[in-house]
């Protein structure tokens, strides 16, 4: 997420207070509309059908499709309109529900509502300490996305490794569920003191606008990062 105005530039007290009251609204509503999306859709056979069926055909479209969205908001939100870039901030919130929805099949709402709030906590403390930290936080970028990128290769390897062997190598389930964990978190404080420093400078342009719900998508997928991997780990030691 760049500056697109003038740095010098020192919001008031107000247009501070609406760059980040649009940040996080804009961030509660992909969480509801994606919380919405996933309870229907796993709760329409026909809509369960359409994505798990055919060698779950219909999710990989979708999943192939979130990654696009992301791609196309990351590389030209300074160049849409406002209206464009919230109705693809809003389509790829739906279509992330829906690839959610296995959610209610895997786990029971007791364990699903366990994991949610043990993420909000979390993600709540951590979005406090990077919004109130005098630290200078911008230094973990670069080391958070080599550690992401190193954790996506980890990935990628075990899962050839439980194709060919046709078995799962337990320890390293852990090793990149609590890694995951980790980085997020971080990701958190990074991202929500970035947003700060934003809204420091933010002046109630349509440009600081799209960057608010930028800085929601940033927040969204680490908080959903969180859930989910949180959630994993809770059905790992209840099967265990």
């Amino acid at each position: 997420m760049a500056y697109t105005q003038t740095i010098g530039y020192q919001a008031t007290a107000d247009e501070k207070k609406r760059f980040l009251s649009r940040t996080y609204g804009w961030m509660a509503l992909a969480l509801i509309l994606s919380a919405a999306t996933a309870y229907f859709v796993a709760n329409s056979p026909t809509l369960i059908l359409l994505l798990w069926g055919h060698n779950a055909l219909g999710f990989w479209i979708l999943a192939v499709a979130e990654i696009v969205l992301v791609f196309i908001l990351s590389t030209n939100v300074h160049k849409m309109k406002l209206g464009t870039v919230a109705f693809f901030f809003v389509l790829y919130s739906v279509i992330n529900g829906a690839t959610l929805a296995s959610v209610f099949a895997a786990f029971s709402l007791p364990t699903i509502g366990q994991a949610f709030l043990c993420a909000a906590l979390l993600y709540g403390t951590m979005s406090f300490y990077g919004a109130r930290t005098s630290r200078n936080l911008a230094s973990w970028g670069r080391y958070l996305l080599m550690a992401l990128i190193g954790l996506v290769i980890v990935g990628v390897v075990n899962l050839i490794i439980m194709l060919i062997t046709k078995q799962t190598l337990a320890w390293i389930d852990w090793v990149i569920d609590i890694a995951t964990v980790i980085i997020f978190t971080l990701l958190t404080a990074y991202d929500s003191q970035k947003i700060l420093r934003a809204a420091e400078h933010a002046d109630g342009s349509e440009a600081f606008q799209k960057l608010a719900i930028y800085g929601a998508l940033d927040m969204y997928l680490d908080f959903i990062n969180i859930f989910l991997t949180i959630l994993r780990i809770f059905g790992r030691v209840r099967k265990d």
